[in-house]
């Protein structure tokens, strides 16, 4: 069966729809719920015909309206990140407007995602109970797995993803899919002019003009390879920081933190994509630029729209060559030590991450009119995102019955 209707619950920018579609499917009729205007408006802008429902509180079923319903309900109560409120977070206790209209719709199937901490939320009882309720609809196989991004992509990202098949309708046994039998060496980071308005260009290109940064295997086809000592909680005080390594900046001054540098991928993409990778600067004559140390430029722009006054990252410090935190309240994009530099990942890189395509969420429909969606918006989307490669995966492998 590879035309469905699909209803995509806190769609987000649309990595369930999209993944079905890369599958081979086709959507007669397409619908989603969203509450978030932004990604309202970048869905509304790359699937033209869905039908917009409004918040999931607000949608009403109907036997038969979707042969799939799929949904990657609010996490933040069990992320091994927040405060782990689980079920009796406000957010998370929307998962159960979700089975509301799994048993108002009865689809063949209904695809949950989540986060690795649901597992362990409140000692294993919110997943059990999760569980339960789904059990209780009636009539459904469950089936689940954790995945992990990296599989396909070079992006640590684990989530749970959970299948019901309703009987006679959907066969299960999707699962297991198994990490060995992919690669994660998918070229993501393209060769960058005039970033963010400044004027230079990234090296360490292959001869397609690709950069080989965030690949599984980073060569730089000769020559020095730059690296930097990053500081960290660690025996040695820093973790080694190299071209096709990812950094993550975030929370800069703990003293505490470790695990900074993901080695040949990034680590997961946060709403406010605290990530970044190390390259060299060249003038738009190509040569290398060489900065000193009162040279430098100032830290990457604030994530949250502050004006820059929070931002904090990191420099070359030349006694230790270790790079200690600091806090910077500057605007300026990059941070450059004699020709090396740290930058954050655009978000062209953090959608291909993602398995999107390039410029996936610049724009949306807003009041009926198209505009460019604001940059940290465009981060927060892909945070939220799940994984398209993994979706279509997993949709390739279903088997659907004809009503």
């Amino acid at each position: 069966m590879k035309q469905i209707n699909l209803l995509e619950l806190f769609s987000g920018t649309g990595g369930f729809t999209k993944g079905f579609i890369d599958a081979g499917y086709t959507i007669k009729n397409h619908y989603f719920s969203e509450i978030d205007k932004h990604a309202i408006a970048n869905y509304k802008y790359n699937f033209k015909n869905a039908i917009y429902y409004g918040s999931v509180t607000d949608v009403r079923g109907k036997r038969g309206e979707a042969d799939i319903i799929t949904f990657g309900s609010p996490c933040q109560d069990f992320s091994l990140a927040g405060k782990r409120a689980g079920m009796e977070g406000q957010r998370s206790s929307l998962i159960l407007e979700a089975i509301r209209l799994i048993g108002e719709i009865r689809p063949s199937v209904f695809i949950w995602e989540n986060v690795k901490g649901t597992f362990s939320s409140n000692n294993g009882a919110d997943f059990w109970a999760i569980i339960s309720a789904f059990a209780n609809i009636g009539g459904y196989r469950l089936e689940w797995q954790l995945l992990n991004t990296s599989w396909f992509l070079p992006q640590n990202r684990e989530r749970i993803y959970l299948i019901g098949h309703l009987a006679g309708r959907s066969e299960p046994e999707v699962f297991p899919i198994g990490g060995s039998n992919f690669k994660n060496n998918t070229i993501v980071v393209n060769r960058i002019g005039g970033l963010y308005g400044q004027s230079t260009r990234w090296g360490m290109y292959d001869k397609n003009g690709l950069s080989p940064t965030l690949t599984a295997s980073a060569g730089m086809g000769g020559g020095h390879i730059p690296m930097l000592n990053v500081k960290s909680n660690t025996k040695k005080g820093y973790e080694e920081l190299k071209p096709g390594d990812s950094f993550n900046f975030s929370v800069p001054t703990s003293k505490t933190r470790r695990g900074r540098v993901g080695k040949g991928q990034a680590q997961t993409l946060d709403t406010q994509c605290n990530q970044g990778v190390i390259g060299y600067s060249r003038d738009s004559k190509g040569k290398i630029i060489n900065y000193h140390e009162k040279e430098i430029a100032n830290t990457l722009h604030s994530s949250s729209g502050s004006g820059g006054n929070t931002d904090q990252y990191v420099y070359k410090n030349k006694a230790k060559d270790i790079l200690p935190t600091l806090k910077e309240p500057h605007h300026n994009d990059l941070r450059l030590y004699d020709g090396y530099a740290i930058r954050r990942l655009t978000e062209i890189e953090c959608e291909r991450l993602q398995g999107f395509p390039d410029n996936w969420t610049k724009y949306g429909i807003y009041d009926g009119k198209v505009k460019e969606v604001p940059k940290t918006q465009r981060y927060k989307m892909m945070g939220n995102a799940v994984t398209v490669k993994v979706v279509e995966e997993i949709a390739k492998k279903l088997k659907i019955n004809k009503q």
